[in-house]
């Protein structure tokens, strides 16, 4: 059995549900305690409700369960937080605050903390965008975890917390819905492939970004939390790559496989985020700190999604 037990926070998220599943199949299904603002179907483990915002019920579900590391994935993301910018910095560093300090008082061995290539603003290059690349972020979204990766450090200098954090691409999957995020059409290209409809794009076609499968992006996640301590350099968050594409190139991919399918663009307000966004990352901290080697491209990963979708 176990000896650790995780508290996953924003477990019906999009990274969340694919996270959890994951912990459950390292710890015990048992040993991993999923909590969200709203329950979802099909929960199976132990599962609560909880309100980020709410610290005194973090502090009572850390200890009722005997808490050890905390995955906190609860945010509001990029496209949706520009909809309402106070908010979005109300939950996400209100949220950050209540869980650090949870975890410093009851002495928590580990907390996850996930950051953004969002925290890189324009004055950057854009091509391998470096690990110590000045953030400028232009949205509250990348504003709050530029901020967070500075308080994860701090709390890590001031209290000697083991606070770990990547900055996720965008992250591709099939087991989850897209959240709100610049880069969710990536996301939704494939279902509308499968469905055998036209699918118009919200950024324009040559508009490449940074992204990552969802199964390299869990086992980063994992890798990064299983690593000695001493090992991890940054303390802030580590650049994290998979691949980079624009979607006249995923629309290729597909198109491969998906004779017939067609994309039609028509920019909206995404295109301007997603233009002050790196068009690659530069990961070469955390291949060189804890190993990390991505496994899917744009090729392998259009198969595997198209494979699963149809399923």
């Amino acid at each position: 059995m176990s000896k650790e037990k995780i508290l996953v926070i924003g477990a019906n998220g999009q990274i969340g549900s694919v996270l959890t599943e994951a912990l459950r199949g390292a710890f015990g299904t048992s040993n991993v305690v999923a909590t969200d603002i709203r329950e979802a179907e099909g929960q199976e483990g132990p599962f609560e409700l909880l309100n980020v915002l709410d610290a005194k019920a973090i502090a009572e579900t850390v200890e009722r369960h005997g808490i050890t590391q905390v995955y906190h994935l609860a945010a509001i993301l990029s496209a949706r937080g520009e909809q309402n910018p106070l908010q979005t910095w109300d939950i996400n560093m209100g949220g950050l605050f209540n869980v650090f300090e949870v975890a410093r008082e009851k002495g928590v061995s580990k907390v996850f903390f996930p950051s953004s290539i969002a925290v890189f603003g324009a004055d950057i290059p854009r091509q391998m965008t470096p690990q110590d690349a000045v953030l400028k972020p232009t949205t509250v979204y990348g504003m709050s975890k530029s901020a967070g990766e500075l308080w994860s450090q701090y709390y890590h200098l001031k209290f000697g917390m083991d606070i770990r954090s990547l900055r996720y691409p965008g992250v591709i999957g099939w087991q989850s819905d897209p959240g709100g995020g610049t880069t969710d059409y990536a996301v939704e290209i494939y279902h509308f492939a499968v469905k055998g409809e036209d699918y118009t794009c919200f950024l324009s076609e040559g508009t490449a970004l940074p992204m990552i499968y969802m199964d390299d992006a869990i086992r980063a996640t994992l890798e990064l939390m299983d690593t000695e301590a001493n090992k991890i350099k940054v303390r802030t968050s580590y650049n994290l790559a998979g691949m980079s594409f624009s979607p006249s190139e995923i629309a290729a991919a597909i198109q491969a496989q998906v004779p017939g399918f067609k994309v039609n663009y028509a920019p909206d307000f995404r295109q301007k985020i997603a233009d002050s966004w790196p068009e690659s990352i530069d990961d070469s901290a955390a291949r060189n700190d804890w190993n990390w080697q991505p496994r899917f491209d744009l090729e392998t990963m259009t198969k595997d999604m198209l494979d699963h979708l149809k399923k």
